[in-house]
């Protein structure tokens, strides 16, 4: 016999050995069992078997076992093992398609300039996404999401000479951010749990809130500030 299935029999037991002991220490149970069982003995026992007895006898002892917490115990116990079983006998991975799983990026490409309009851009909030893929001039970005990981690639992008901004709102997952070389770069991450990982440090947060800098963000004319918060989840800012 295998581990679990030994471990499936023992666990049953036991829990059988507790609803005996339930019935046996309740009056009132064991008194309702003995009388479903008399009254079922009493209709095996007639010449011609009377199905008031078995009626009588059946629901009897019926009410008796369903009295006992520990044979609902003993119900729910087999069934959760038996199910998790057949998962495994079957090979199927339920959290494949779990939403925390699913991928989000976030790219910018190029086209011409256009005028400033204003724009409406419904995010979804579980799924892949891939916005901006036919913009040229640089906007700035403003994520929200409730879980799976993202990717911003602002590699396809020129950010022009001023202070320029990302944020990111997530409940969880981690979120990786794709800044090209050349560009100052500001991080505060804000989170219940995770890692922030920049500039090839990694600090560990506990609900708390972190800000960095790069060596050349003063300097530089071109900067970017990332601004994150998230429940759970790490933040990664990779140079490309």
């Amino acid at each position: 016999m295998k581990n679990p299935w030994r471990f499936f029999f023992v666990g049953e037991a036991l829990l059988l050995l507790w609803a005996v002991w339930q019935i046996v220490s309740s009056p009132q149970l064991l008194i309702l069992l003995g009388f479903g069982l008399l009254c079922l003995y009493m209709g095996f026992k007639r010449q011609k078997r009377n199905g008031f007895w078995f009626i009588i006898g059946g629901v009897s002892v019926f009410l008796s076992l369903v009295s006992s917490p520990a044979l609902w115990l003993m119900l729910v116990f087999g069934i959760v093992f038996v199910g998790l079983k057949g998962i495994e006998v079957s090979g199927i991975d339920p959290s494949k398609n779990a939403f925390w799983k699913k991928k989000h990026i976030t790219i910018v490409e190029s086209e011409e300039p256009s005028a400033h309009g204003g724009t409406k851009v419904k995010q979804p909030l579980f799924g892949n996404e891939r916005i901006g893929n036919q913009v040229y001039e640089w906007d700035d970005i403003n994520l929200l999401a409730i879980s799976g990981d993202t990717i911003i690639d602002l590699g396809n992008t020129i950010l022009p000479k001023r202070d320029n901004v990302v944020l990111v709102r997530k409940g969880i997952g981690r979120t990786r951010i794709l800044v090209p070389l050349g560009v100052g770069v500001m991080v505060e991450y804000a989170t219940f749990a995770g890692d922030l990982i920049f500039e090839g440090e990694q600090s560990t947060l506990r609900n708390e809130s972190l800000k960095v800098y790069s060596e050349d963000y003063d300097e530089n004319p071109r900067r970017i500030k990332i601004i994150t918060s998230t429940f759970l989840g790490d933040v990664e800012v990779i140079r490309i």
